[in-house]
């Protein structure tokens, strides 16, 4: 009983959040997703990640080994999924990328955080900026056929990261003033892409959602699978292993619907499996973690 209340702890108030977006827009109020979108992506998100990665306390060989598991974990989600794609006879440019890449921003984020404090949030942000980087290379490169290895390096996340784990490893330190006005940019971070979430779900047209539903249960299985895999074989701490699996495990970002939109792969489709795989996420994380916990 215990055990079940420290979950819902954990992952009420991330899902609340979400339905207030979503009760938001439809109440019929503005959200101008793009601008907050930007707004997160741009400045409170490489904040957050900078400032966390400045002032963990973390062993940084063990973040490097979180990092070397995060990469062998998309290694294994990327192989298994092509072999479900390629199976099931279904469109690459459309299918892959949402079924390797998870919502490790929106909603990795927070739940690392809540249910594992800060120390949870320093490993969350190494696999999110893992994903990140993989997804503005491989992914984009995956639905348009165009993607380049230098868009990534002009991505404010992949920068913060890189210079946040400069300043880890040098044991450098920003400034008081400075440090505090990042941070109190970065504590935006959670609750806007929390809130973008929902109401981004709340304004999607999924469509052919009886092949979402199989698909988006063959990620959980493949994506679980795969890092728990790399996580015992690596031998990964309990935090580490625990924040890996639930990073990689993540839904459907809606990053991959706006991406199909961009690049003309079948965004309906794309849509129903953000819509279903998040819908399932409230059964699955809970789930996940009472096994992590």
């Amino acid at each position: 009983m215990n055990l079940f209340l420290t979950v819902l702890e954990i992952v009420t108030p991330v899902f609340l959040l979400a339905a207030i977006g979503f009760t938001w827009v439809k109440l019929g109020f503005e959200y101008r997703v793009e601008f907050v979108t930007r707004l997160a992506m741009t400045l409170s998100v490489p904040c957050l990640i900078f400032t966390a990665l400045m002032k963990t306390e973390i062993d940084p060989a063990a973040l490097a080994t979180l990092s070397y598991a995060a990469l062998a974990a998309y290694g294994a989600v990327t192989l298994l999924s092509y072999l479900l794609v390629q199976g099931a006879g279904l469109e690459h440019r459309t299918y892959l990328a949402p079924v390797i890449f998870g919502n490790t921003g929106n909603l990795g984020l927070p739940l690392a955080l809540f249910a594992f404090g800060e120390t949870g949030l320093g490993y969350a942000v190494v696999v999110f900026a893992i994903m990140a980087i993989l997804s503005f290379t491989f992914g984009v490169w995956l639905v348009s056929g165009g993607g380049s290895p230098l868009k990534a390096i002009k991505e404010p996340i992949v920068a913060a990261t890189l210079l946040g784990a400069l300043f880890m490893w040098q044991g450098w330190q920003t400034p008081k003033p400075i440090t505090n006005t990042l941070e109190l940019i970065g504590q935006m971070a959670i609750p806007i892409m929390l809130l973008t979430l929902g109401v981004a779900v709340a304004r999607l047209k999924p469509g052919r959602m009886g092949r979402a539903v199989w698909l988006s249960l063959a990620k959980v299985v493949i994506c679980i699978g795969a890092a728990w895999g790399v996580g015992l074989w690596l031998n990964l701490p309990p935090v580490p292993f625990a924040v890996l699996v639930m990073q990689v495990s993540t839904p459907v970002a809606v990053t991959s619907y706006m991406l199909a939109e961009k690049y003309g792969a079948d965004a309906d489709a794309v849509a129903g499996l953000v819509v279903v795989s998040t819908l399932l996420s409230v059964v699955t994380i809970p789930l996940t973690l009472v096994f992590l916990l």
